[in-house]
């Protein structure tokens, strides 16, 4: 191997003339630059007529300036014309052809002339690629650029079309980040497909008078030109945003930048060729450039109501009018509305309502005024009128409200009625209009997507028109669906609220406000009404009422999902026993799901063809009629099924997941040995024998239709018997020599039999009862042939003891030694013993024949059921699951030659691609590794893959780390989550795809032809590996080749999987990583050597000079031919490709490298499993399904958790998150019509997003939950968002706690960012009125309620607080009406509990997937592991990270690392975690928390060493907050203040006054502290150390004056040393108080002598916290016994599997 094949040669930093290449034949996918090469691909002939298409450059003008060579084609041309670079040329050119031969291939009904491009197909992709063009031209009132009517021929039609549609590639294929701002892109083509009109209608130039030539043209020159200026515009703004820590509102992000495009303006402004001069671009100062377009992101909570106003206006006003009603006190609402003084004060809900409009104003131009320019004016006009409307309507009701108050009489009053009720009706004329408009949606949809003037011109009071957002009604039956939904939600909330919230209020509620003779036990500042006192207690109740429906929520949709899964047949196959109910009829539901049928009928037929697939698919779930043809071996479709199944089971084999021995139990053998009968499954027949053994010897006398009657009852039993049968002859006729005479009677014999059994006279001629000696004798026989050393006596002894039995014994009618030599059953010799030389025994190292007597041996002698097979919990959920999705409703499979080709993208950095030999044997402070620790976790699995090496040659265990150090590595990275995991669960697509083309051209001569050879060559393969050295060789080694499909493939399955399916990973930094020599770049390059379809794209930085760099996106696979890394394509960036969030950057350079219409988006941490590969021809059918009104744009697909078993923490988190991606997406997707994409491994349509921005947002820090916008911006755009729970990805989550709490700060600071976007709010106001509370409250809205239900409890707490210190709890006791009515307060604590619904969607799908009993049991196992323990405290972790980005900001991206915990964290590193967010955490070493917290460390130390570092980097969201923000945090500090308010008025020195002047000469006591602080302080540094004799002084000093004032108090006045104690727990949050507002004031004090005291006393702070938290937990593990029940809790679900957590936490390891 050269020196070139070893490792992947580093690129950074060398200067090669981008275009040069010494290979320059390499391709991706297909060589389209050879058509006449030996490659699979090219054997179709519409790959050759896409290529031809292009190569049809006609007469077309040649570019000037430079040589045109035969072999260009259009692609060529447009380069050159316009100065893209060469390998964007080939990478679209690629792109191009592939797609158009894919498209083509499924074209229904095939074209005439394959061999020529079908201009159907083409029409079809260039309306797809450019409807986002043409919709923007419409919008923004130009004439699209697609001039393609009047063509002289449908030859220049076709080259006009791949013109329009190479040039938008060739545009997005080059425009680097601009990509995320689609309708730049737009106005880019719209002017270039302007020049390339006016090049090929040969326009002249009016200035030059020459033939007219695009505005940009050489090398490089359409990025250098058009593309560079508009990034570095970016990029200058992302720099002025200081790292995304300026307020959102002061920079511009991609959103701004793209929205800019939105107007006419940017025709006038930007011009072509670009006006660089432009107050766009960055070459203006910024005080002068275009500001913020369409949005300006402002931070503030008021942007819940903003964005969500018609929720909080419902909620707010049935509040009212529930008060209003319940006020009166009757038994029933009714009766208090019938009361006329009632209806009249409900009319008072509508000067709120105007009020709420009003407020909706303010903030609307409170928060967007910055929009207004000159050129907006009419923004600005619309906010004012909006303001002044609202207001006047106050105004008005608020007067007719009076009036009717003010009527002197019932007439006067009833026409004041009615006048109000008339400005009433004209009010809510707009909320009739938009009911009318949601009953008739399709109407709704035809105005909003109307662009005429006049449409524009009725809407304009209503919502700023925009580009996006318009159309986003859903059909009449959906809108019914999830407005019945949300109408009982909603009902059954407000019934809740007002019987059981609000209704038991009033009567305290009045009984409070009539207590007035009462004295305060401090100052009151609001009199005596106690009206602070009604507001303290309805506070928590009204928290309560706001969110709620959170609940109402989570119970609604845990039934509905329930129902719409049991519709989708979810959960009927739990295990392996329902499996082997329904397995005689997997190989029919398999056939019919994953083979693709005849395509026999036409469009006509699609309601017939689909009313027969109904019923088909009925029969074939329970059985209905006669839906189950008995499949024998001999037909094609049970081999096919055999072939599948095998390969699923081998895949399994090879993941480790079962043994050999199982593997065999499991696994459909091959048609041999003349079974006449479909061999199923070992695991399926065990104990069917000996149970018809027992049917037949009951039923001994009986008929022989009777006996098999019985037998045939069961499936497996009927083939157990027939299977037993032939093999049993097979056997005999094999071992006993052939041509010898015995063979001879041993046929006759079978003959015999076999001509009694078909005229159904078995039974009256054989003795049945001797029917179990014979079965012991086969047993015998077939036990000394399985023997390695064969005895010839024994077997000579049990054959003839076999003759005689079935001979002699077994006929009724006994025949006379001549009869039976008559008939042939007795020899002629007289004296030779039969058998005595005509035993042949078989090659013993024939390992197929073992096999096959191996399973014959568990046929005859299987006594159990072995429903315990596969012991593994992981395998046995997958083929479950697997084997029921086939029974589920799925479109049916095409071909693998007419499916929708796809990609997989997936975004790499920095994290570990396979774990190396250290990293797994270095053990932790426990003396614990991570090979160890696996060891336990996954304890069957480790014995599977020993039992793997030593079939693979591996002689002893502990050579497995030389030996077999790359098989052990890899072991270990597919049970952690790494690159190579996520890699080889992908490549699983290419390996399905692969068999499934082979099974799709294979005949059925081919089948049973290639089931034959895979048997034969099974032995012949075994013998040949196994001669050398005597080793077994493996499955795997005779692998691919004897035991699967792949022996049977002709070579065109190669090409027809790498024209469906690529697989990109963007390793962004892997050219670093090459230049490093890091291990991670040998890791990869071995991925790629054995994954043909992985190809691996990176950024490369090529430095041409000191400070020039350029930057290249680069695509890199492995060629097997020259056996080293090459590189396919090298596109140049405009620049560094981080300008906002990383990930979705990384996405988006390697996203022109997939291929295909679709694109699966897979993250780091995800898995696949082969079985489920096979549905991905289903799952891409889909796209071509309408759901509603619109076909699907993504299509959502089922996560399964994989992490759940790791621990305890691990399986409440897998849990929490399975009810998501599963209940929870399936009630969003169906009924209401609003999921999104959440970061799951769903399928986009990759030509619908490729124009629209992409499968992500990248803006910094507003876009950090980049995977939701997709979801977002394909609903606003008009997308459908689906969810298909027949296929299943594997999911990776954290399993520690540091990890999920930091998970969980990353999602909620991000959906603190997504509230103040303008994604957010547009689908608050575009979508109608019940899908946008679905949206509320599956997004941002459960955050801001989980945040409220935390500060629920704090209401309640500080309620409580005041009602104690004040005085009213004591004395509204002292009275029995009073005492009840303050238990009735007191008791709406009880609401606090009803939170625990919120666990309710787990349990009901756990109970739908795994039964009702399972599921209860898993909760409360959950439960007494303190699961509602770790809620909470995540609960917690949401509430502070949400609430401080909405106030502050500083949300950023947290990596988690998803790694093993095998190691402690120690209590520095928790405190610094969870200190702020919880103030409580586990301890380890105190020492250590003592040397972080006094070390001040310098300029570049990190958090995790000193204390002040970490105090400053908390703090630093208050220094990018804004002026409101920081008047929030003051005013929410000032509630510190309260304890001392409450506590001064309650010391024995106060003598009973309240006055005021009490409470502020209490703060001499918190100065004199103060004071004593300082001065020891100083002291200290000032004497401490050279005058330590002063330093004593001033300590005397201070202690006497202090014990001086003490005694004086004591002596002089009423205090006590109780005062003194109750001072210091009032001053304590005092001193918080202080120091969390002078953080605050930090720009002011930060100069000042002042900070180094509120330093210092923040540093005696945190350490005072942490020796409260240390405390119990120090004395919890004194106790005895704590420990191990840490342990068992922690560790519960990994002990059932095998761990041994006493080694692990003891570091005893005994192997």
């Amino acid at each position: 191997m050269s020196a070139n094949s070893r490792g992947p040669r580093p690129t950074r930093g060398r200067n090669p003339p981008p275009h040069q290449r010494s290979q320059p034949e390499v391709y991706n996918i297909i060589p389209i630059h050879d058509l006449f090469t030996d490659h699979p691909s090219l054997r179709y002939p519409e790959v050759r007529a896409a290529a031809a298409a292009l190569r049809a450059v006609g007469d077309l003008r040649k570019p000037p300036f430079l040589p045109w060579e035969p072999h260009y084609d259009l692609l060529d041309w447009l380069g050159l014309l316009f100065g893209f670079q060469r390998d964007s040329v080939r990478n679209q050119r690629e792109h191009l052809v592939l797609h158009l031969a894919n498209s083509q291939m499924r074209l229904q009904p095939p074209p005439s002339l394959p061999d020529a491009l079908d201009p159907t197909v083409l029409r079809r992709f260039r309306r797809k690629l450019l409807t986002n063009y043409t919709s923007w031209c419409s919008y923004i009132g130009r004439r699209s650029q697609l001039i393609l009517s009047g063509r002289p021929s449908s030859d220049d039609l076709i080259r006009r079309e791949l013109l329009y549609v190479g040039l938008y590639l060739l545009i997005w294929g080059e425009s680097g980040n601009l990509r995320f701002m689609p309708e730049c892109l737009c106005y880019i083509y719209h002017h270039m497909a302007m020049e390339l009109n006016q090049f090929l209608d040969e326009w002249t130039d009016p200035e030059t008078g020459r033939a007219f030539l695009p505005s940009i043209s050489g090398e490089c020159a359409f990025l250098k030109s058009v593309i560079m200026p508009i990034y570095r515009t970016v990029k200058s703004e992302v720099d002025s945003s200081r790292n995304g820590t300026k307020p959102h509102s002061a920079w511009r992000n991609y959103d701004d930048l793209n929205e800019f495009f939105w107007s006419r303006r940017c025709f006038k402004k930007l011009r072509w060729p670009l006006n660089f001069s432009s107050n766009f671009f960055d070459t203006v100062d910024k005080i002068h450039r275009v500001g913020k377009t369409g949005f300006v992101e402002q931070r503030s909570f008021w942007n819940l109501f903003r964005s969500f106003d018609k929720q909080w206006v419902l909620l707010i006003l049935f509040l009212q009018a529930s008060i209003i009603i319940a006020w009166e006190q009757t038994k029933y609402p009714w009766h208090a509305i019938e009361r006329r003084a009632v209806q009249v004060k409900l009319l008072s809900c509508f000067i709120t309502w105007s009020g709420l409009r009003v407020l909706q104003a303010v903030l609307d131009a409170g928060t967007q005024y910055s929009l207004v320019t000159r050129e907006t004016w009419l923004l600005g006009l619309r906010m004012s009128l909006k303001f002044v409307v609202a207001v006047a309507w106050t105004v008005v009701f608020g007067v007719f409200y009076g009036m009717i108050w003010r009527s002197g009489s019932s007439n006067e009053a009833d026409q004041r009625i009615t006048m109000f009720l008339q400005a009433v009706l004209v009010f809510v004329i707009p909320e009739l209009l938009a009911i009318l408009l949601f009953i008739l949606p399709w109407i709704r949809n035809a105005i909003e997507e109307w662009d005429w003037s006049f449409v524009y011109l009725f809407t304009w009071w209503f919502h700023t028109r925009t580009f996006v957002g318009r159309g986003l009604r859903e059909g009449l039956v959906d809108n019914v669906k999830y407005t019945v939904f949300w109408i009982l939600v909603l009902a059954s909330k407000f019934v809740f609220s007002y019987f059981l919230q609000i209704k038991p209020m009033v009567a305290p509620t009045k009984a409070i406000l009539k207590v007035n003779i009462f004295q305060y036990k401090w100052h009151e500042f609001f009199g005596h009404s106690n009206r602070v006192a009604v507001v303290v207690m309805w506070m928590p109740v009204m928290l309560i009422y706001f969110t709620d429906l959170q609940i109402w929520y989570a119970i609604f949709s845990s039934f509905v999902g329930a129902t719409v899964g049991l519709f989708s047949h979810l959960g009927e196959i739990r295990n392996i026993g329902q499996l082997r109910l329904r397995f005689q009829f997997f190989a029919s539901a398999m056939q019919f799901n994953l083979m693709p049928e005849e395509q026999l009928l036409g469009p006509k037929m699609n309601l017939v063809k689909k009313l027969r697939d109904a019923i088909h698919r009925l029969r074939l779930r329970y059985g209905f009629g006669q839906p189950y043809t008995k499949i024998e071996s001999s037909q094609v479709e049970a081999t096919r099924f055999a072939l599948i199944w095998n390969e699923i089971m081998m895949a399994f084999r090879e993941e480790d997941l079962i043994s050999y021995k199982e593997l065999e139990l499991l696994e459909l053998p091959p048609n041999c040995w003349n079974v006449r009968v479909i061999r199923w499954p070992c695991v399926l027949l065990c104990n069917e024998l000996l149970l018809a053994l027992s049917q037949a010897l009951e039923l001994a006398e009986a008929p022989d239709s009777w006996i098999w009657l019985k037998i045939s009852q069961s499936e497996y039993r009927r083939c157990a018997v027939i299977e037993a049968y032939d093999c049993i002859r097979y056997l005999l006729l094999s071992v006993v020599k052939y041509g010898s005479e015995e063979n001879s009677i041993v046929g006759k014999f079978f003959n015999e039999v076999d001509g009694h059994i078909q005229i159904g006279k078995f039974a009256e001629n054989y003795n049945i009862c001797l029917l179990p000696k014979i079965h012991s004798k086969v047993i015998q026989l077939v036990e000394l042939l399985r023997k390695p050393r064969k005895d010839e006596r024994e077997t000579v002894d049990v054959l003839q003891a076999l003759y005689e039995l079935c001979v002699r014994g077994f006929p009724k009618l006994k025949r006379s030694i001549p009869e039976l030599r008559n008939d042939g059953l007795a020899s002629q010799r007289e004296t030779e013993l039969l058998f005595e030389n005509s035993v042949q025994f078989p090659d013993a190292e024939d390992e197929f024949f073992n096999r096959q007597l191996r399973r014959v041996h568990t046929i005859l002698t299987s006594r159990d059921s072995m429903h315990d097979v596969p012991k593994n919990i992981e395998a046995r959920r997958r083929i479950a699951f697997f084997s029921n999705s086939l029974f589920m409703n799925m479109p049916r499979a095409p071909n693998v030659e007419k499916m929708m080709a796809f990609s997989v993208l997936t975004p790499y950095y920095d994290e570990e691609v396979c774990f190396g030999k250290e990293n797994l044997r270095t053990p932790n402070e426990d003396g614990i590794s991570i090979l160890f620790y696996l060891q336990k976790i996954y304890e069957d699995e480790w014995r599977n893959f020993m039992e793997r090496m030593k079939r693979e040659g591996m002689e002893d265990e502990d050579d497995v780390w030389d030996k077999k150090s790359r098989e052990l590595r890899l072991w270990a990275s597919y049970r952690g989550q790494t690159l190579s995991r996520t890699v080889r669960g992908m490549m699983y697509y290419y390996r399905a795809l692969k068999m499934l083309a082979y099974l799709d051209s294979a005949s059925e001569v081919d089948i049973r032809a290639g089931t034959q050879e895979i048997a034969s060559h099974h032995s012949s393969s075994l013998n040949s590996a196994g001669g050398a050295g005597g080793e077994r060789p493996s499955l795997r080694k005779l692998g691919r080749a004897t035991s699967t499909v792949g022996l049977l493939f002709k070579g065109h399955e190669y090409g027809s999987a790498l024209m469906k399916f690529t697989y990109v990973v963007a390793c962004q930094v892997y050219g670093q990583h090459k230049a490093k020599g890091d291990p991670r770049a040998e890791e990869i390059l071995h991925l790629m050597k054995n994954n043909e379809a992985l190809r691996v794209a990176y950024v490369d930085e090529v430095h041409l000079g000191r400070d020039e760099v350029e930057y290249y996106s680069v695509l890199v696979k492995y060629d097997q031919e020259q056996q080293r890394e090459v590189e396919v394509y090298r596109v140049r960036l405009p620049g560094p490709l981080k300008l906002g969030e990383g990930k979705p950057e990384n996405q988006n350079h390697a996203f022109i490298f997939t291929r295909g219409d679709a694109v699966q988006t897979i993250d780091m941490n995800q898995d696949n499993y082969f079985e489920e590969a096979l549905k991905m021809r289903n799952l891409l059918e889909e796209f071509k399904v309408h759901y509603g009104i619109r076909r699907p744009t993504i299509l959502g697909v089922r996560e399964n958790i994989f992490t759940g078993s790791v621990s305890s923490l691990a399986w409440f988190m897998s849990a929490q998150e399975t009810s998501f991606v599963t209940l929870g997406q399936r009630v969003l997707a169906n009924p209401l019509k609003i999921r999104m994409h959440y970061g799951h491994p769903d399928v986009f349509d990759r030509f619908w997003f490729m124009p629209r921005g992409g499968v992500s947002k990248a803006s910094r820090l507003i876009n950090i939950s980049e995977d939701i916008f997709a979801g977002f911006n394909c609903t606003l755009r008009g997308g459908n968002v689906t969810h298909h729970e027949y296929i299943q990805v594997g999911k990776g989550r954290d399993v520690g706690l540091n990890q999920i709490s930091m998970f969980e700060a990353k999602v909620a600071s991000g959906n603190g960012e997504q509230i103040l976007s303008r994604d957010v709010y547009r689908l608050g106001h575009r979508l109608d009125f019940f899908r946008m509370l679905s949206f509320y409250y599956t997004t941002v809205g459960f955050f801001f309620n989980t945040m409220v239900v935390v500060l629920t409890v704090y209401s309640f707490l500080w309620g409580r607080l005041y009602l104690a210190l004040s005085g009213i709890e004591g004395y509204a006791m002292e009275t029995s009406k009073n005492n009840k009515a303050f238990g009735v307060i007191l008791n709406q604590q009880f609401f606090l509990q009803i939170g625990l619904f919120t666990a309710f969607p787990m349990v009901v799908e756990n109970s739908l997937e795994h039964g009702f009993l399972p599921a209860v049991w898993d909760f409360l196992t959950m439960q007494l592991q303190l699961a509602s323990v770790f809620y909470t405290f995540s609960m917690g972790t949401r509430a502070h990270f949400f609430g401080r980005t909405i106030l502050h900001g500083g949300a950023k991206y947290r990596a988690t690392g998803r790694g093993f915990v095998v190691q402690h964290k120690s209590f520095a590193e928790n405190y610094r975690l969870y200190s702020r967010s919880h103030f409580v955490k586990t301890v380890y070493d105190f020492e250590d928390f003592l040397n972080w917290i006094w070390y001040k460390g310098g300029v570049f130390t990190k958090a995790e060493h000193s204390w002040e570092t970490w105090w400053y980097e908390e703090q630093d969201h208050l220094r990018t907050t804004g002026l409101w923000g920081k008047l929030l945090e003051i005013i929410l500090d000032l509630r510190y203040f309260m304890f001392q308010y409450g506590v001064v008025y309650q010391l024995n020195i106060t003598g009973g006054k309240t006055s005021i002047s009490v409470y502020l000469l209490s703060w001499i006591y918190m100065i004199a502290v103060m004071g004593i602080y300082v001065v020891m302080m100083y002291a200290q540094e000032r004497f401490a150390a050279k005058e330590h004799i002063k330093y004593r002084l001033t300590q005397l000093v201070v202690i006497s004056m202090t014990v001086l004032v003490l005694t004086l108090l004591l002596d002089l006045t009423s205090f006590t040393l109780l005062d003194l104690v109750s001072s210091m727990l009032a001053f304590v949050p005092t001193g918080w108080g202080l120091i969390s507002i002078a953080l605050v004031l930090r720009p002011f004090l930060e100069s000042t002598v002042v900070w180094d005291t509120v330093v210092s006393l923040a540093r005696i702070y945190d350490l005072l916290f942490g020796v409260i938290v240390m405390a119990p937990v120090a004395l919890l593990s004194w106790l005895p016994g704590f420990q191990a029940m840490q342990t068992r809790i922690l560790f519960n679900e990994a002990f059932s599997r095998g761990l041994q957590i006493s080694r692990i936490l003891s570091g005893k390891k005994t192997n």
